[in-house]
Order: C-alpha cells, then structure tokens, then sequence
C-alpha cells in the first residue's frame, strides 16, 4: 500500500468526451413554459456571523395535512411491530414528585408580589458610566430582563471587551443570598434535574418563601428577584457562565485556568475576551466538578480528563487540577444550536450554490454515501445535519457520535452517543465501533457517524459495501487527504472498499475581505477505481471560485448518471427532478422556511404529493 496519494493517483474523469445534451443538463436552472424565475431577488445573502432566527412559519394547509397523515402513518407502522402486553388490573400511579412537592407547599406562609418592570423598576442597570473609556459597539439582551451583553472596542489595544450585565446585589442582598444558598444546601432533599425547568423553579421559589418565614425576614419585589435569579442560576444554571451560554452569537467558551479571564469566540467579532474570572484554584475546580455532575458524569484527579455532553446539547470538555493542565482546571465549550442549519440557510449563507443543494438533495433521496471533509469549525456537522433533512421521513435511521449534535424530526431515528467507562479503562467503554457493530444489527437504511477517526471507519466502509446509505465526517483539506487518511493507519481502508463511496464534500472556513465564511470548496464523485493502473478515479461535480465566491459546474455528474438509469429515467426527466428541487429550495427561502421541521414538511409533502406542492410552489413563486 502507498504511503502517500498523489494527484496522479487520483485521475479526474471529469474530461471525458459527452454530448451537447449531456453537458447541458445542470448548466442553467431551466423554468417551465417560459417563465423567469429572478433567483437575484431571493439572493439576499447573509454573512456568517449573523443570527438566523429560525421561527416557525405557516405553511400551506396540504402541506400540513400530508405531514400529520405521514406521522400518523408512520405512528401506525412503528405500533404494529410493538407487541402489547396483557394487563389484568390497572394500577394507580403513585404520586409524581412534582405533586408531592405541590402537596408540601401547597399552603405559603408568606407572600411576595410578582416582579414588573415597569411598576418595580429595571433590574439591571445597562447605562454607561461619565467613567467608561471604551466604545460601545453593541448591547443586547440574552436572559432579558436578568442579563445583557455590551460588547466595546478598546481604542488603546485595539481589542474588543465583551461584559456581562446582571443584577447588582447590595452588601444585605450577598449577606441573604448566602444565607439562603447554605440552608438550601442543607435541607434540598430532591434532585432538580427530575423537575421539568418550571416545576424545579416554582420548588425553589416555594422552599426559599419558606425560608423567609423561618427567619421573618421581609423582602421586597425587586430583591427578592435579584436573589431568585442567582438561586436559579446557582442551582439549576451554569454559574458564572449562565449569561454566555444563553448568549445566541457565541460558538464556543473558553477557560484556561484560574486568575484568567474566560475568552469566547463570537461570531461577529470572533476571539474576545470577557470580564469573568474565577479569582482561585478552589472556586474553578469546584466549578468544573459540579459542571460534570451537570452532564450526569464524573471527573477526579485519579481520572482528570472528560469530554462530555451538556443539558442543552453543547459539547465540553474538561481538566481537572495541575496534573494535565499545568495552569490549572479549565474547561471549553462548544455550543450548540436548538434549530440546527437547514438548506435554505446554507444557501444564504452561499456554502452551496442552488443547484448543488438540488443536486444532493437528489443523492440523499437515491442512497448515495457520502463524506464531508474539512477542518476543524468548517461545517461539517452542520452541513451533514442539514442535508439528513432530505432523507425520506418513513426511512430508518440510526446515528453514532461521541457526543451528540445532529437534530432531525424524523420519528424513526436511533440517536446513539458513545459511552466511557465508570469503573476504569478496561471494561464498560462504548465507543464508535461497538456502536456501528451494533447498529448493523438493527437495520437501519441511514447510518449517520459523526467523526471517523479509527477502526470504526472499516466497520463504515463494510456498511457501504452491503447496501447501508452511511453519510459521516473527517478532517482532510481536499480528496487527496481524504484517501490518504483512510488508506494508511490506524484506518487502513483497501483501495478496493473506497469504490463504495459515492460522494465527498471539502468544506473551508476561509476570509473573504474582513469577513469569515464557509464554503463548500468542492464536490467531488468517487468513480472506482482502474483496474488496470489501480488509480483512484474521480470527479469533481462542482467547484468553489475563490475570486469571483462563485461555484462553477464541471459538465458532468456520474451519480446523477446512476440515479437516471436506475429510476429508468431520461434526460429530460432529471433535468425536471433537478429543476422542481431548486424552485421548491427558492420558494422555502422566499416564505423564510427554516425551521428545520418545517424543511422537513415540505421535504416530505414531495415525496408524497409532488404535483400538488409544485403547483403551490409554481403558483407564488412566479405570480409574486
């Protein structure tokens, strides 16, 4: 086996001689009966570090009826293979613990008047002091009304200053606040993470009324807030990071040890560093540990390093102590997104062109696999979560990652996440390949992994092999990198396996003048492999034109070859499925469909009833 793969080895066969129909088939977004379609006036692209708000939409009411009778199919299917036991008596529930709490603190011995801003006042002050030397740049809410974020520019350095604003306490406020954390700490007897976020507040509101009555103590409105928002975040939030992780615009958290400031990397005005610290090694082990229990994990001296999964689904990483981090504990945070990226933003934000997301969205829906490629923060996940979207919503599909970030509606779906042991490294691990090895056992027809890295990548191409759809990720910078990470160790793939691959994406996180964008930098096919030379031949779809952010089209797609002759289809109609598509993704980006449901109702009433939402989508897309 080569230890390395040149460009010679990987023979382009986009060159290969076609016809003038055959080049023509993608080359332009061809609309019916004449008619224009200015995609220009829906090109309202968006720069990467904006927020897209994904709001529910409404959708048209076929649209709707043919998405709840497809639940309710599947529903259907899902209840037959389940097998019912008999019951001979009903049993009556015992009391949950939230009516138990109800029934403890049914009765208040003591009553405070619910906050209201306008009657009691703000409870954070966001005006800027005669003092304050910086430049205001932006201010903005993320727990409204409890915490704001002002970022500024310090003109000295040159550097932008992120502050957090919450409710200030006065000396009474901290000396009560204290009070109340020691006796919660004492007399709590349940675990909050039982409670649904509501009931866990109403019990902690309800317990320190009870508090206050012990002690007669009187509290007014405003302090009172102020120390229920601190109990909150003490108790059932993230400490002193509460406000960075509800802050929208923040990608990842960062702490490099005691007595240093928390630095975040915000997506306008990327590494910034903030005005949290934790002041001593005690405060941010303490910290660290709770933040662990948290993720329903465990970290000790004896094992001080876990990666971990937080409630909201953000990724974390943890050390503990001096033994690996010579600083100190730190901690990085990876946030994640409740709505994930779809296509349509995708496409705003120009990672693909129309036409290429029409193109893959006709591969996922034909079983192609398919590998996205890039670097670290290029979009990979994102991109792969988007594109699961088009996977038919009765398919079944099982997912592996070592920590979990994928979000799809489909009802069939088997979200797995890998497992370390609790009682030592030689037992009770569950990792990528035991995960892979058991979803074969479970039939799945879309496996979705999230990085391959190691054995579990031979596991994969197997899967391929014998008829699983597998899309997965892996960091490589171009095709090359790609075959030659899973050639050599410790992957090890023969040459022979990777003709099961079907498609790899190279994904780049790139500036373009001031800005940070990803892109899509190119599309490639795996043809096979030649037998007589054993070369690797490829080609590449689409390509991303750096000078002008445009995305060129090679003349040739083999897969969409493969998809014609196996649906028995002829030119015309895939140049039809292709144009439907990109009318269809225009029309969803003209209504503002983002919604990752939302895509995948409109996905779905296609696959079901395909005239009757091209009629909807033809009728406002060209009558607007």
């Amino acid at each position: 086996m080569n230890d390395s793969i040149t460009e010679s080895e990987l023979q382009d066969v986009s060159s290969s001689e076609m016809s003038e129909e055959e080049n023509n088939i993608l080359s332009e977004l061809i609309v019916p009966d004449g008619a224009k379609l200015d995609i220009d006036k829906f090109k309202t692209r968006i720069e990467d570090g904006d927020i897209i708000e994904h709001r529910r939409v409404m959708l048209p009411e076929t649209v709707e009826s043919i998405w709840e009778k497809t639940l309710e199919e599947i529903t259907e299917l899902e209840r037959e293979e389940m097998i019912v036991p008999d019951v001979e008596e009903v049993i009556e529930p015992e009391p949950s613990l939230f009516q138990r709490i109800i029934n403890r603190f049914g009765n208040k011995k003591i009553e405070i008047e619910e906050y209201d801003i306008e009657k009691h006042g703000p409870l954070v002050d966001t005006s800027l002091s005669d003092d304050y030397i910086y430049e205001e740049i932006e201010l903005y809410p993320v727990n409204e009304p409890y915490a704001y974020i002002r970022v500024s520019y310090n003109p000295d350095t040159h550097t932008y200053i992120y502050h957090t604003l919450e409710p200030e306490l006065s000396a009474a406020e901290k000396e009560l606040l204290n009070e109340i954390k020691i006796r919660l700490t004492e007399t709590m007897d349940i675990n909050l993470n039982q409670l649904e976020k509501t009931g866990a507040e109403e019990y902690l509101r309800n317990i320190i009324l009870d508090i206050l009555w012990d002690y007669q103590i009187d509290v007014e409105t405003l302090s009172f807030t102020k120390i229920m928002y601190y109990i909150y975040v003490e108790f059932m939030g993230y400490g002193k990071i509460d406000p960075l992780m509800h802050d929208p615009y923040l990608e990842d958290i960062s702490c490099d040890g005691p007595h240093t400031p928390i630095y975040i990397y915000h997506r306008k005005h990327e590494s910034i560093e903030t005005d949290i610290t934790f002041e001593d090694e005690t405060e941010l082990d303490a910290f660290v540990v709770r933040i662990a229990q948290i993720c329903g994990r465990h970290i000790s001296i004896a094992d001080p390093l876990l990666d971990a999964t937080m409630p909201d689904g953000s990724r974390i990483q943890l050390t503990l102590g001096r033994e690996v981090t010579t600083r100190g504990s730190s901690f990085t945070t990876r946030k994640f997104k409740e709505s994930p990226l779809t296509p349509p933003d995708l496409i705003d934000f120009n990672t693909y062109s129309t036409m290429m997301i029409a193109y893959l969205w006709l591969a996922v829906e034909n079983s192609k696999n398919i590998v996205f490629a890039g670097g670290t923060a290029s979009g990979k996940t994102s991109s792969m979560n988007a594109l699961s979207l088009f996977i038919p919503p009765e398919s079944k599909i099982v997912s592996m990652e070592d920590t979990r970030e994928l979000n799809l509606p489909h009802s069939n779906w088997i979200a797995g996440v890998t497992r370390e042991t609790f009682i030592g490294k030689a037992t009770g691990t569950i990792n990528l390949y035991d995960l892979l090895r058991a979803a074969l056992r479970q039939r799945p027809e879309y496996m979705l992994v999230g990085e391959v890295r190691g054995e579990e990548t031979y596991v994969l191409f197997q899967a391929m092999s014998t008829g699983h759809t597998t899309f997965s990720t892996i960091h490589a910078d171009s095709v090359q990198s790609v075959v030659h990470r899973l050639e050599n160790p410790p992957i090890n793939i023969p040459r022979i396996m990777l003709q099961s691959l079907d498609i790899v994406i190279i994904q780049v996180q790139v500036r373009l003048g001031n800005d940070r964008v990803r892109r899509a930098k190119a599309i490639t096919e795996i043809v096979g492999v030649d037998p007589r030379t054993g070369e690797l031949l490829t080609n590449e779809v689409f390509s991303w034109q750096a000078s002008r952010d445009e995305f060129a089209y090679s003349g040739r797609s083999y897969t969409l070859e493969s998809i014609m002759e196996n649906r028995g289809w002829d030119h015309e109609h895939l140049q039809d499925e292709l144009k439907r598509r990109q009318e269809i993704l225009e029309w969803g980006r003209m209504k503002n469909v983002k919604h990752f449901e939302d895509v995948a109702k409109i996905v779905t009433t296609y696959y079901r009833e395909p005239d009757t939402l091209m009629e909807i989508v033809r009728k406002e897309l060209y009558d607007s």
